[in-house]
């Protein structure tokens, strides 16, 4: 008699187990049909937030000349946004998805130094343009890579770096030797 109990109770316990299970599986098939005729609209949002990316407006603080290391004259000027500090400078140009061949930033460090950049998180290709404290362009890196963690060195002491949109350079001839002038709004 012990024996037939001691089955009957295995055989409940087993049904109750397999009910268990059953339920269990239905509450996660049923979760996974909620979330696939959800899934659809997560999407979406995704889709939504991208195409809304933040990206820093251009401001302008100053304008830039570019002088010809030939005949003095201005070979082209640009609006300039101003980074000074470590904030500003470390900010640089990241988050921008756009800028004209008009527009442009100067970095202006405390002291004239050999000079470090990268590109993180700066989605346009840019011409870095390194300066020293006479305002002679000792250094032009053209087209620097996109979104690039590579060091970009100015090799030569610089105290100013303008950042402008790549092809920049070539397009109006700025060359090393040429020079800058500029003034803060």
């Amino acid at each position: 008699m012990k024996q037939a109990n001691k089955k009957n109770r295995k055989r409940k316990s087993s049904k109750r187990k397999t009910s268990l299970f059953q339920i269990i599986a239905l509450i996660t098939i049923g979760i996974a049909l909620i979330f696939l005729a959800v899934q659809p609209n997560f999407s979406k949002q995704s889709a939504k937030k991208d195409s809304k990316k933040l990206e820093i407006p251009f401001t302008k603080e100053g304008e830039l000349s570019f002088i010809s290391q030939q005949d003095n004259s201005t070979i082209r000027t640009i609006d300039i946004e101003i980074a000074e500090g470590l904030a500003e400078t470390a900010q640089g140009l990241m988050y921008r998805y756009s800028m004209s061949d008009q527009q442009g930033m100067l970095f202006i460090s405390e002291i004239e130094k050999a000079q470090n950049f990268w590109m993180k998180e700066t989605y346009i290709s840019l011409d870095l343009i390194f300066v020293n404290s006479n305002f002679e362009i000792v250094r032009i890196h053209e087209r620097a890579v996109p979104l690039s963690e590579q060091n970009i060195p100015s090799i030569k002491k610089a105290k100013y770096i303008v950042e402008v949109i790549g092809g920049f350079c070539d397009k109006f001839g700025i060359e090393e030797g040429d020079k800058i002038g500029f003034e803060s709004l």
